[in-house]
């Protein structure tokens, strides 16, 4: 790959990043505090590219300017290495270079790729064949006033199993996750709870009791609104603690830009 190829590919990464920081197509991919290192990162390599680029055109300037002697000198030694080496070098070195630069293009295929075709959000299937995440969390902050109070599902789900419902006493709740059925029928409000990325993302559930809607579709996102109650199961993937919301109220929402609850409890 030469320089200028570098350069190219190093641009469109660049652009790439930029495009993706300055919209919210990174966040399906990792979380939101990352957004400043992926501008500084997409920056730098913006600037790397184009001062590769000014580097080798200096440098492609330069040697034309120290061209234009020994052309016409030896005609014997001269033309016969020309007439020898030069053609079939020169040609053979030229085509390995276009195979090289043709080649190296197909690195940019991912970055359109990843441009083009935003992957979605993980969702149910991901959640009914991985176990709950939930961990037990150091403390817990006071529920701010109002009713329903909004409260991010991973920390209901802390307050509901490990703190045994006592800071959700006679207050009423608004979550908003997606949806996913157990095979038994068991119908679940799920959050995808990551520490860096996407990669290691992993869902953390609550079950669903009470007033629930009479039809739910596997990955429809739901905003429910309920209140406490003691009944919890496990999971069957990996046995861990599932929590459940006696459900009062629940409407279909669009996805939210942030699909991922960054939430995470260790």
């Amino acid at each position: 790959m030469n320089r200028q190829t570098q350069a190219a590919v190093l641009l469109l990464i660049g652009v790439a990043l930029l495009h993706g920081a300055l919209s919210d197509l990174y966040l399906r991919y990792v979380k939101e505090g990352l957004r400043p290192l992926l501008l500084a990162a997409g920056t730098l390599l913006v600037v790397t590219a184009l001062a590769t680029a000014w580097y080798e055109w200096r440098r492609a300037r330069r040697e034309e300017r120290g061209t234009g002697t020994g052309t016409g000198t030896g005609d014997g030694d001269g033309d016969g290495d020309g007439d020898g080496d030069g053609t079939g070098d020169g040609d053979g070195t030229r085509g390995h270079a276009h195979r090289e630069s043709r080649v190296s293009w197909l690195l940019v295929l991912p970055l359109f790729a990843l441009v083009l075709v935003a992957p979605p959000a993980l969702g149910s299937y991901s959640a009914t064949h991985t176990g709950t995440a939930l961990q037990q969390p150091y403390g817990y902050a006071e529920l701010p006033a109002g009713d329903p109070v909004p409260i991010g599902l991973v920390d209901y789900a802390g307050r509901a199993f490990y703190g045994h419902g006592r800071s959700l006493e006679g207050r009423s709740v608004r979550l908003t996750g997606f949806v996913a059925v157990t095979p038994s029928g068991t119908p679940y409000l799920v959050r995808m709870a990551l520490n860096c990325c996407a990669a290691d993302a992993q869902p953390v559930k609550i079950g669903l009791t009470g007033n629930i809607p009479p039809v739910l579709q596997p990955n429809a996102w739901l905003e429910v609104t309920g209140r406490y109650t003691a009944r919890r199961t496990r999971d069957p993937v990996n046995d861990g603690p599932i929590p459940f919301l006696r459900v009062t109220a629940a409407r279909p929402v669009p996805t939210p830009r942030d699909p991922y609850d960054e939430t995470w409890n260790n």
